[in-house]
This record gives structure tokens, C-alpha cells and sequence, in this order.
């Protein structure tokens, strides 16, 4: 693990299940308004660490990619907030972005994920934790974690301490 500075820190992940454990870290912090930006290419492990997300944050439903459906809900079981997952892999233009109802989803008050979050990086809130995922081997992952605002850079000291313990 590697602290690059306040805002960015970079690790390996050594596999699936590792890369869950970690996604379990996170959302076990997440707050309604929180948002979480998973990036990187197809197979880098976007949707297996959003699994362990949705896992930390509580809910009871089975986490998957919402490639086809744009977005999925997952309610908290001990309070009903909402962790809205959205995969913008299909998206391919503002026009596009702004008839699929994505202010509506931005504008609920619950926790984001969002998958593919360049391809909307305009419609952004500036305060985000941004994932980047990058493969180095058949099983590990690199992640890099950079916080944009000042609620991404207390969740992200909150989970370096949770997850590493520094």
C-alpha cells in the first residue's frame, strides 16, 4: 500500500474475494450523498468490488452489474437509504445522459456508485472518491483511490484506517 499523498492512495488487490473484503470496508462507511466513481476497463473487478459495497452498506439484495437496466437499487436493511448503483457503460453522449433521468438518481439523497463514471464526468457532483482499477496479473488488481472534496477525504481516511489500519 502506498500513500501517495492526503488525497490518493494506491494498493493491490490479490483477488476476487480480497477485492469484496475491501469493497465491505467502504461501504460500511458510506453515508447518504456519498459518491463513488469505479473506473477502469471490462474484467478489471468494477462489479466485484461494487458487490462488496452493497454488502457494507447493508442491504439484503444481491449486487449486480446494472449494464442493462442503468440502474439498480439497494436499500439499507436497518434504515431503508438507498445505494444507487449505476453503470454508465451504455451511454454514449450528453443527450443520451440527460434523457435517462441521471439528475433524478443524483438528486435523491442516497449513496452512488457509479460504474463508467467517465463517460459522465460533467454531470458529477465535485465531491467524489474516484476508484481506478487497473489488472497486473491474471488476479491482481490495482486500485488507486483519490478523493475530490472534502467528504471523499474524510471516507477515505476513514477506510485507509478501516482497511489497513494507517
Amino acid at each position: 500500500m502506498a500513500i501517495l499523498d492526503e488525497r490518493t492512495l494506491d494498493f493491490i488487490s490479490n483477488g476476487v474475494d480480497q477485492t469484496v473484503r475491501l469493497g465491505v470496508r467502504l461501504g460500511e462507511l458510506l453515508t447518504p450523498a456519498d459518491v463513488i466513481c469505479l473506473s477502469g476497463e471490462l474484467g478489471v473487478g468494477k462489479t466485484a468490488m461494487a458487490r462488496g459495497v452493497g454488502r457494507g452498506w447493508g442491504t439484503a439484495l444481491r449486487v449486480t452489474s446494472p449494464t442493462f437496466t442503468l440502474v439498480n437499487e439497494y436499500p439499507r436493511a436497518s434504515d431503508g437509504c438507498v445505494l444507487y448503483h449505476i453503470d454508465c457503460y451504455r451511454l454514449s453522449g450528453r443527450g443520451e445522459i440527460a434523457t435517462v433521468g441521471l439528475e433524478d438518481v443524483f438528486n435523491a439523497g442516497g449513496a452512488l456508485m457509479i460504474e463508467w463514471p467517465e463517460r459522465v464526468e460533467a454531470w458529477l457532483p465535485d465531491d467524489r472518491l474516484w476508484i481506478a482499477m487497473r489488472h497486473l496479473t491474471e488476479t491482481r488488481r490495482g486500485m488507486r483511490l483519490t478523493a475530490h472534496g472534502p467528504r471523499s477525504l474524510e471516507l477515505l481516511k476513514q477506510f485507509r484506517r478501516s482497511a489497513f489500519g494507517v
